[in-house]
């Protein structure tokens, strides 16, 4: 068994759910996992917002979007008006969700998963019968069934043993050798659905490639592989032919944009290679990612957006490191901020984390606690890994420098967005 990974970015119009199909021409024993398609997550989040808010109104205006933009794709793979009872389905109980259940905002982790899940929902059912239309039999599964999480919302983690249980069921007796699954989504034991975090597709495919043993698993980007930077933002971007493990692991907590943080260990422990390969052209031989690998040439510079610098201080002076860390990250915890990068001296400790709706929250709770907290807003954070002279003096420098942290291969920076 092989597991496949397309992205959102990879079947955003039916162009790109053509292209899945010829991908995977020829192909048996695949398991294929989809994310939603395009920016269609960005525009499920418009809708839970509009029921955070109270205003149903306008999150019935942004699934009429999502229902015309799916109803595209649709038409033109298969040439002319065409109606799927699964995907109408679908967004006849998001729409039911979102008119008739009461919102409490304790439960707003739940209400969102609930929400976003849709998107994989009905990209996976589209795929599943276009390729079905197109002469491929394959088995559509539904992942909330299969992947048993945590009790927990938005980044929830995977019991592994149980998932097991669950998926083989699934699959057994299959006449099928192709199976559709979502990504980035689960069940939770009291039935609930769950997501294991943004971008957490990878995770969800590298899963899957655990629990069924697969020979290996592949990722099918925009790029033609791993690059050291995101070409975006540095246009000296080059490929990084391979990589290790524990290299991906680093980097991925970084922030860059190769793969999600969790996804390595499941294949680690398998010892299955990854493949991060460009969907569009599929004998370009991509990136492999393994236990070992050949040293990486280049710097690799990943910048981290929409960062919060947070200053911690005691108000009575005491030691913050010795004495008061345990409620600090305590305090992190509940309202679940990140640490992207920790600094800390005598009295202040100083956190770089993700911009998430929770902060001020957070920050209030630390004031109450009996600290004094600054918060510096519109801030990036910036790793530089094997940095040289010329990139120190171009970014490790300057005003706009708030935080510098280096060891001898690594330098990370702290800085006001420019």
């Amino acid at each position: 068994m092989k597991v496949y990974k397309f992205g959102g970015a990879s079947v955003r119009n039916a162009d790109g759910v053509r292209n899945l199909h010829k991908i995977i021409g020829g192909e048996h024993h695949l398991f294929i996992i989809v994310s939603a398609m395009g920016k269609t997550t960005n525009a499920l989040e418009r809708v839970f917002e509009g029921v955070q808010h109270g205003d149903r109104a306008a999150a019935q205006v942004h699934i009429d979007e999502l229902k015309r933009y799916h109803a595209e794709i649709i038409d033109d793979l298969w040439h002319g008006p065409t109606q799927l009872a699964r995907v109408d389905a679908f967004f006849a109980e998001l729409e039911r969700i979102v008119a008739e259940r009461a919102y409490r905002a304790v439960d707003a982790e739940a209400w969102y998963d609930t929400v976003v899940a849709y998107g994989e929902l009905i990209s996976t059912t589209i795929i599943s019968e276009y390729l079905r239309f197109t002469g491929t039999p394959n088995r559509w599964v539904d992942m909330r069934q299969c992947i048993r999480t945590e009790q927990r919302h938005k980044d929830a983690a995977v019991d592994l043993e149980a998932s097991a249980l669950l998926l083989r069921k699934a699959l057994k007796d299959a006449e099928e050798t192709i199976f559709i699954g979502q990504g980035f989504i689960g069940g939770a034991p009291d039935r609930t659905t769950t997501t294991l975090g943004r971008e957490g597709s990878d995770y969800s495919a590298a899963v899957v490639a655990n629990l069924l043993d697969a020979e290996s698993m592949s990722v099918w980007k925009d790029v033609d592989g791993v690059l050291n930077a995101d070409p975006k933002i540095f246009p000296d971007a080059v490929q990084i032919a391979e990589l290790n493990y524990l290299d991906t692991i680093e980097l991925a907590y970084s922030g860059a944009q190769i793969i999600h943080p969790k996804t390595i260990k499941p294949l680690q422990n398998k010892h299955i290679p990854l493949y991060v390969r460009p969907f569009g052209d599929k004998r370009k031989p991509g990136t492999v990612i393994r236990g070992m690998s050949a040293p990486v040439q280049v710097p690799i510079l990943i910048l981290k957006k929409d960062q919060v610098l947070l200053t911690i201080r005691s108000r009575d002076f005491s030691f913050v490191l010795e004495e008061k860390f345990s409620a600090i990250f305590s305090l992190l915890e509940r309202y679940r901020l990140k640490a992207n990068l920790i600094h800390n001296s005598a009295v202040n400790l100083s956190l770089c984390v993700d911009n998430t709706w929770h902060i001020d929250e957070a920050i209030e709770a630390l004031r109450a606690t009996g600290f004094d907290v600054m918060k510096a807003e519109q801030m990036e954070l910036l790793t530089i890994r094997g940095y040289t002279a010329e990139l120190w003096d171009k970014y490790a420098r300057g005003p706009q420098v708030f935080v510098r942290q280096s060891t001898q291969t690594t330098v990370r920076i702290v800085r006001k967005r420019s």
